[in-house]
């Protein structure tokens, strides 16, 4: 747009307030209908540009709506995450409780404290929290377990496969929040 172009705009337009939408919508089509064919381009050019100005930002505010709607999604599916994590260790040492009382033949100690285990267990189940499942003889999988030793196995078959598993690993709805700590046979 030339300057001279600018200056007839502005000084056509200048009459036109914001809360006057009807007649800024007349003034510009008594100026489309002019014969002045750069004033009407000029015109077009700018509705043009407020057009597409208006498309962007609505696009831009649909994506951050998609966005922090996601995020929300995301926040109530693992708010629990950090709780849930710090509770972790005790399931792990009821679960060694256990097995040392079975180890002494303290039947009814363990039949009590297995109870507590899986009421605590189940607890956490309903939040959410499942166990990785890694057996003896797996396969290792750099993406799942986490090695945390390797040893010199005599078996051919075991090598590069799980030999012991040291800690559970567990997920969080979709998310890993413990990897199985395991040894690895090479």
């Amino acid at each position: 747009m030339s300057k001279k172009a600018k200056k007839e705009h502005k000084k056509q337009h200048k009459d036109i307030k914001p809360q006057e939408p009807q007649k800024a919508t007349e003034k510009v089509q008594e100026n489309m209908s002019d014969n002045n064919t750069e004033n009407t381009a000029d015109l077009e050019q700018l509705l043009k540009d407020e057009k597409d100005k208006y498309l962007r930002l609505y696009a831009e505010f649909e994506n951050f709506r998609k966005r922090t709607a996601k995020e929300k999604l995301e926040l109530f599916e693992t708010a629990s995450e950090k709780v849930i994590k710090n509770l972790l260790p005790v399931l792990d040492d009821f679960e060694r409780a256990i097995a040392e009382m079975k180890k002494n033949k303290d039947d009814e100690m363990a039949k009590g404290v297995s109870l507590i285990y899986d009421k605590f267990k189940k607890t956490l189940e309903k939040e959410g929290l499942k166990d990785i499942n890694v057996k003896k003889g797996d396969s290792f999988d750099p993406e799942i377990h986490e090695a945390i030793a390797q040893i010199p196995v005599e078996d051919e078959k075991m090598k590069d496969k799980i030999v012991d598993v040291v800690e559970k690993g567990y997920q969080l709805g979709p998310k890993n929040i413990r990897f199985p700590k395991v040894v690895t046979g090479r």
